[in-house]
């Protein structure tokens, strides 16, 4: 048996890091850079909001991925592309009009990377092992970022820009070196004239399949969505928190906290049924954030409260991820398209959470914010508990029956 075989589940996860790793240089690095050149904030929001992109729309190109090479092949090229196209962008800092597409395209390139790595890890996980898969994906991806967030800006002032530059896009492909420790994926790969022939048929069977339509269902509705993650970097200043506090918060504490609040997610997938677990989440993290509520606005409270959503985050994306690839199962031939579909839709709620939390800050300040967040939470979960209920007296009907399970 070769050492690949022995490459432990978790530790395969971890290759997303390049994944998380780029999300650090556009969201943390380059605004930063930015501002430092005189960049409008709103200027700067816009060009992040549009590197952005590909996180939601990155799905609807995600079927290639599924077709002619293998999904280790488009790991690598678009992993190697959005490390490519770091380094170019990390050059023309001056430009706007050139950065911008830079950004885009490296975005793209690393989602794209996200979706054939998840792909093809969700048709190799022995059944059983989909929770720590799902816990060292996403501390692949949490890490990546945190490390790369202290990282890339100190490589970028203390060395020659060529030279930052170039160390900043070998740190992001570096990652890329577990891929080959990583067994084949599984799967027979068909021709791009069959493929693309028959890609329509299974896209409709992949969305009448009642699995991927209940994740769907549970993914866009915000139990466990956690948006204020978004926004309390932004609120320092409502907790008399200074802008080295906020950084060096969000640097440490925020991927310590959120690396340990994944680590237990496999321990207890083992125990509780993911899907209760989700909510369980959910419903404690909102009464987290309504108990900031009562408590005074100093910097030690802000520190508490971004780490504690990350901390609720980044378990809620655990459970997610664990749930997604045990709807992907063995010899999948979309395994990467339905990874790409449904990791979107963990993507809905942060947005539109994300507004809703924003109207209510300007509404009602930053009490109005927390309960408004909170409750979105509390209403969805409570609404989800007697829905996953039924799934499960279903699904255990169907177990002990002889017939074929009804289609839910």
């Amino acid at each position: 048996m070769t050492a690949r075989r022995h490459m432990p589940v978790a530790m395969m996860g971890l290759a997303n890091l390049t994944f998380g790793a780029y999300g650090a240089l556009c969201l943390m690095t380059v605004p930063q850079l930015l501002a430092a050149r005189g960049v409008a904030q709103v200027t700067i929001a816009s060009i992040t909001a549009l590197a952005l992109t590909p996180t939601f729309c990155g799905f609807l190109i995600a079927p290639i991925l599924d077709v002619r090479f293998s999904r280790r092949a488009y790991a690598v090229v678009f992993g190697l592309v959005a490390a490519v196209t770091a380094f170019v962008a990390m050059r023309n800092l001056g430009s706007i009009e050139r950065l911008t597409p830079l950004l885009l395209i490296g975005f793209l390139a690393a989602n794209l990377y996200y979706n054939a790595l998840g792909g093809w890890l969700g048709t190799i996980v022995p059944p059983g092992q989909e929770g720590r898969l799902a816990a060292g994906f996403t501390v692949g991806n949490v890490a990546g970022f945190g490390i790369g967030a202290i990282l890339f800006i100190t490589l970028l002032r203390g060395l020659p820009p060529g030279v930052g530059a170039l160390a900043c896009a070998v740190c992001i492909a570096l990652p890329m070196m577990l891929l080959g420790w990583i067994p084949a994926p599984a799967g027979e790969r068909r021709g791009a004239r069959e493929s693309y022939a028959t890609l329509l048929r299974e896209l409709g069977q992949l969305l009448r399949s009642p699995v991927v339509r209940r994740t769907l269902f549970l993914f866009c509705l915000p139990a466990a969505s956690f948006a204020l993650t978004n926004s309390l970097g932004g609120l320092g200043g409502d907790f008399g928190a200074s802008e080295r506090f906020v950084s060096v918060v969000a640097g440490i504490g925020v991927t310590g906290s959120a690396i340990i609040g994944t680590l237990f997610i496999p321990a207890l997938v083992r125990r509780i049924e993911p899907l209760f677990l989700y909510l369980a989440i959910g419903a404690m993290g909102a009464c987290f954030t309504l108990s900031l509520s009562v408590l005074p606005h100093v910097p030690a409270v802000f520190a508490l409260a971004l780490i504690g959503q990350n901390m609720f985050q980044a378990a809620a994306f655990a459970v997610e991820s664990t749930l997604v690839f045990r709807s992907i199962g063995q010899d999948n031939p979309l395994a990467a398209t339905q990874f790409a579909f449904l990791q979107a839709a963990t993507c809905l709620p942060i947005a539109y959470m994300q507004a809703l939390d924003g109207q209510a800050y300007d509404r009602g300040g930053l009490h109005a914010m927390l309960a408004a967040d909170a409750g979105a939470s509390l209403v969805a979960c409570t609404l989800l508990l007697p829905i996953v209920l039924f799934w499960r007296a279903r699904r255990r009907a169907a177990a002990l029956s002889p017939l074929p399970a009804p289609v839910l």
